[in-house]
């Protein structure tokens, strides 16, 4: 290399500057990038974190019983409860979709017409029976083991009918069977009340009605189970009735983790015991080192309502008790309201809901239609916590036996004029479907609910008990008679019969059934035992204290 090629090179560490240099502006502008992603994510976590503080705080401003891991509790606990209720809506319905292949007569085992009809309504004849069964140990084994003990009956009675064709005496398979459908009917009637005063007594008035309405959900869930059953699995009875002992087992399993209520064990005197429930269904630890104070005021009051209750108890029976206007006026109430609940059809057009669409022409699968209905209810059935809370008790009633007296009017008009019905042939089935609607929305649902609501805590397990046996009863009678009413009145007269029940049970409803929407069950329970003329005497006292307080203040200010 000559001396002129050397100085024209330029010196290494320029190079190495250049570089550097280089180097360095990119570094510059990737810590500048870095430091701004920083700080969007500083600000993002600032964002969350005031979000986060803000949920704190409106978690902290609702009562214990109303914030999120409180009320996850009381539903899981509920839930687990309601489970075996499945079983009681599975036994409701399993004759529509096992009537087919008993009664065929090309099958080893069937049923003539009056073995059928016994075989579809033994249940019925059990359910009072297990109201009144209820009635006793409710307030006695308390709300767990009660709950316990109905899904034992109703596991004994499915495996009844899962091993009754074992036998091969046709006498002894029939009676199986029916002994296997009363111990469901025990069931059914049992299933009413527990769960809904087990709901009621661990919850805040603001999400009771929310809980109560499970009983209703899993009784529909347990109807359209077993129409998806029968959907699916033809003429194989046996099957059927294993896969339903197979989920009673399983229901009867998952009572074992629910705690008792904690009401009914300050009524016996279990304060501990108590005191850990509560902690529980309220979100708190169960251990007791920590003191909060609106819990312990909320157990010192349950603490004073159960003693003066187990006082009552003590001091009196229940033909003692009943005669208190706070157990003896809801009691009449409920028989009420369950009587107009049977007598406006509600029942009747449940079971008798695919004949009438046949004879309106339908030419899909019945069971098909079974599913339809099923799938209507329990869609209305999810609603009605949202109607129940935004409207109340009496506003759903009213709505739903106006609605089903509209429904059942179109009935008997279809009826009436033939040509009507020529011409829109869908119209039947449209109203059957609209009556399920409505009467889920109120009639078929609110009398299980405000059992769990209306009564006193004393009382509560036998006089809701009490009242289903009347229900049960009632719901009977209706379906027994329903063939003889048809015969003597025609289809469209009795149609109109029902609407003109359902229009006279919305007047029932406005007229004599309180509103318990935000009420706490002790307010239920004086609302019954002042009536009206001491509701009246207390809303003049206050407006008196009112305008006294007035009258006081407009004083101070002329004097100033």
């Amino acid at each position: 290399m000559t001396l002129e090629q050397e100085q024209l090179m330029p010196p290494p560490y320029e190079t190495g500057k250049g570089i550097i240099c280089k180097d360095l502006d990119k570094s510059n502008l990737q810590a500048t990038t870095n430091n701004n992603n920083s700080k969007d994510n500083d600000s993002a976590k600032h964002n969350n974190s005031k979000q986060s503080k803000s949920r704190k705080r409106k978690e902290s401003s609702l009562p214990l019983g109303e914030r999120h891991l409180a009320v996850l509790r009381q539903e899981l606990m509920v839930f687990l409860g309601n489970s075996g209720v499945l079983g009681s809506g599975m036994v409701v319905s399993m004759p529509s979709v096992t009537l087919n292949q008993l009664t065929d007569e090309t099958q080893p085992f069937w049923l003539n017409k009056d073995e059928a009809s016994w075989f579809a309504s033994i249940n019925n004849m059990t359910c009072p029976l297990g109201g009144l069964m209820v009635s006793y140990f409710l307030d006695r084994i308390g709300r767990k083991y009660t709950i316990l003990l109905t899904n034992v009956i109703g596991l004994i009675g499915w495996l009844l009918l899962a091993t009754s064709f074992l036998h091969t005496n046709r006498d002894i398979i029939y009676a199986q069977i029916l002994v296997g459908r009363a111990f469901g009917g025990m069931m059914i009637g049992m299933f009413v009340s527990p769960v809904g005063v087990y709901s009621a007594e661990i919850s805040l008035p603001r999400i009771r009605g929310r809980l109560i309405l499970g009983t209703s959900i899993g009784l529909a869930s347990g109807i359209l189970l077993m129409y998806l059953l029968g959907y699916f699995i033809r003429h194989n009875v046996v099957l059927i009735a294993s896969i339903s002992c197979a989920y009673q087992l399983a229901a009867t399993l998952l009572v074992m983790p629910m705690p008792e209520s904690p009401s009914w064990l300050l009524q016996k005197g279990r304060i501990e015991l108590a005191r850990r429930s509560l902690r529980y269904f309220r979100g708190l630890h169960r251990r007791d080192d920590d003191c909060v104070p609106e819990f312990e005021a909320e157990l010192t009051q349950m603490k004073m309502t159960a003693d003066n209750s187990r006082d009552t108890a003590a001091s009196e029976s229940m033909s003692q008790a009943i005669r208190r206007p706070e157990v003896y006026k809801p009691l009449l109430m409920m028989i009420g309201f369950f009587g107009f609940q049977q007598a406006c059809g509600v029942v009747v057009i449940i079971v008798y809901a695919v004949q009438i669409a046949q004879r309106a022409g339908v030419t899909i699968d019945p069971v098909l239609v079974a599913v339809m209905l099923g799938v209507a209810r329990i869609i209305t059935t999810f609603f009605m916590s949202t109607i129940f809370e935004k409207w109340g008790r009496r506003a759903a009633g009213i709505f739903s036996a106006s609605g089903m007296g509209i429904c059942m009017l179109f009935l008997a008009t279809g009826g009436w004029c033939p040509s009507t019905v020529g011409t829109w042939s869908w119209l039947p089935v449209v109203c059957i479907v609209a009556h399920i609607v409505f009467s889920t929305m109120g009639m078929l649902t609110l009398p299980f609910i405000m059992i769990s609501e209306v009564f006193p805590q004393s009382v509560r397990g036998s006089a809701s008990g009490i009242s289903v046996f009347f229900g049960m009863i009632l719901a009977f009678i209706c379906l027994k008679i329903y063939p003889n009413m048809e015969a003597l009145l025609g289809t469209s007269n009795l149609f109109a019969f029902y609407a003109a029940v359902s229009f006279l049970a919305a007047v029932f409803i406005y007229i004599c059934v309180p509103e318990t929407r935000g009420r706490t069950l002790i307010e239920i329970e004086e609302h019954w035992r002042m009536g009206r003329r001491g509701r009246r005497a207390q809303r003049a006292s206050a407006a008196a204290v009112s305008n006294l307080k007035d009258v006081e203040l407009h004083e101070v200010f002329l004097k100033k």
